[in-house]
């Protein structure tokens, strides 16, 4: 029971109440009027809500795109993974098993839009399964209000006398929207397949799934540790016939309370290899509960994308592939040290010295050009760069013939440059832009053969003295 704008109303009723002819929105008084006896409970939408998303998370069993349809739906895209259950009637049968296993009501059916499912789930027969493209023929004799119509439109709808969906389908199309408005018709395109519906999935979709169950649970490691092996060597398989590979896998064990426990693990490149991904996988299943057993698990692939075959291995000449060399490595030290913590460095499109680099995948080069080779760049850039004195300089824009760094006096032997470099003025307001942030670089060497890079700060202005500061060194 809920109170909305100071009436008190019925939020939810079940199936008792419902055939002593009580239903959702009915006044408090009057339900009580008609059921003197009846008992009734607080509306807890925040605890409906968790437990709608807890539901979400347990259909992923059935398919890795669930879509909570609030208050008290769920959307279900079982598009390409009816067949591991043998078919679409199938997957409803064992669906409907395990819901009436938990004590949950439902009305299920299927469809081929969300719209013409949601219909027929509220307004048709339970378990109803539209053919392809026969949704239209299903939905027909309906009443108007399963288009998820708003109110006020399906009231004026039920004014004029059309009861039916069918009738609806029936008026012209310009008539219709201009009479009822767009979205009406839009609905109406919806569930017939005109137009594409988006749904708000929990998790991105992904159509690459595989899926193992189980005659008995199964709880220890080891067990655990043979069927992440087998559940990943069906999904490769299929991987592999496809010409794909993924970046990204997730493994979830469905327990038989209903909880899911998932782990995740990424590579480095694309790959599918069900043993290295299994591996992978290995280190982190002591920390899962398996509770009372694990009944389902499923194996999803995420970030798939083509991978072009490789001969790896001649019988006169053993040549060894990135993925038999650097990318298990990094795979081991990534997942067992965190996204992020493993990387290279790479150029990144910025004549600006110390925004020219940026951390990147690690065995996948930046997508910016390298750095111009007529303008080289010191292997080792300071983390800020030290102020040097005791400069000497023949004339304002001359390279320095000595200048003290580290309490160490450096002369210099050969000098390049000056390489002015300027901020990026259209980053931000014209107006901060300064000739104080100009910079002229040189590159010198000293006497023993070591190279700096080290640059003087603003343009050259009299009586103004200048500032050098180091910045790398050359390897």
């Amino acid at each position: 029971m809920e109170k909305a704008r100071g009436v008190r109303r019925l939020a939810a009723v079940d199936v008792t109440a419902r055939r002593l002819g009580l239903r959702v929105g009915q006044k408090a008084t009057d339900a009580m009027a008609l059921v003197p006896d009846l008992i009734t409970a607080e509306a807890e939408p925040e605890a409906d809500a968790a437990a709608l998303d807890a539901l979400v998370d347990w259909c992923v069993r059935f398919s890795p795109a669930v879509a909570a349809d609030r208050p008290d739906g769920l959307m279900l895209d079982i598009s390409g993974v009816s067949h591991l259950w043998g078919g679409e009637a199938q997957l409803m049968a064992d669906f409907r098993a395990r819901l009436l296993a938990n004590g949950l009501p439902f009305r299920l059916a299927l469809a081929d839009t969300p719209g013409a499912a949601w219909a027929l789930a509220h307004h048709g027969a339970d378990g109803v399964i539209a053919p392809p493209g026969g949704q239209g023929e299903l939905i027909a004799p309906l009443p108007p209000a399963a288009l998820r119509l708003e109110p006020a439109t399906a009231d004026q709808i039920a004014r004029l006398g059309l009861t039916r969906i069918g009738q609806l389908m029936e008026l012209p199309r310009a008539p219709l929207a201009k009479r009822f408005g767009a979205p009406a018709l839009e609905r109406l395109d919806q569930a017939l397949g005109r137009s594409r519906e988006a749904l708000s999935f929990r998790r991105p979709p992904s159509p690459w799934i595989a899926r193992l169950a189980f005659a008995e649970p199964i709880s220890t490691p080891d067990d655990l540790a043979r069927v992440s092996q087998d559940v990943a060597a069906l999904l490769c398989a299929r991987l592999e016939r496809e010409g794909k590979g993924a970046r990204r896998f997730e493994i979830a064990f469905h327990r038989l309370d209903g909880k899911a426990m998932t782990l995740a693990i990424g590579l480095a490149l694309a790959g599918r290899d069900p043993t290295r991904i299994a591996k992978l996988f290995q280190p982190r299943l002591e920390t899962l509960d398996p509770g009372f057993g694990i009944e389902v698990v499923t194996l999803v692939a995420d970030r798939v994308e083509t991978t072009s075959a490789r001969q790896v291995r001649l019988d006169s000449l053993a040549e060894t592939a990135v993925e038999d060399g650097l990318a298990p490595l990094i795979d081991r030290l990534t997942n067992r040290l965190g996204e992020g913590r493993v990387w290279k460095s790479g150029p990144r499109e910025s004549h600006v010295p110390e925004q020219s680099s940026a951390p990147g995948p690690a065995l996948k080069a930046g997508t910016a050009q390298a750095w111009d080779p007529e303008r080289p760049r010191p292997l080792r850039l300071f983390r800020r760069p030290e102020l040097v004195d005791s400069v000497m300089a023949p004339v304002p824009d001359d390279p320095p013939v000595q200048f003290r760094w580290r309490n160490r006096l450096i002369r210099v032997r050969r000098a390049e440059g000056p390489e002015r470099i300027a901020e990026e003025w259209w980053a931000g307001p014209i107006e901060a832009t300064r000739t104080t942030h100009v910079r002229d670089y040189y590159r010198v060497e000293d006497e023993a053969g070591t190279r700096f890079w080290l640059f003087r700060a603003g343009l050259y202005e009299t009586g103004v003295p200048a500032q050098w500061w180091l910045h790398g060194l050359f390897g």
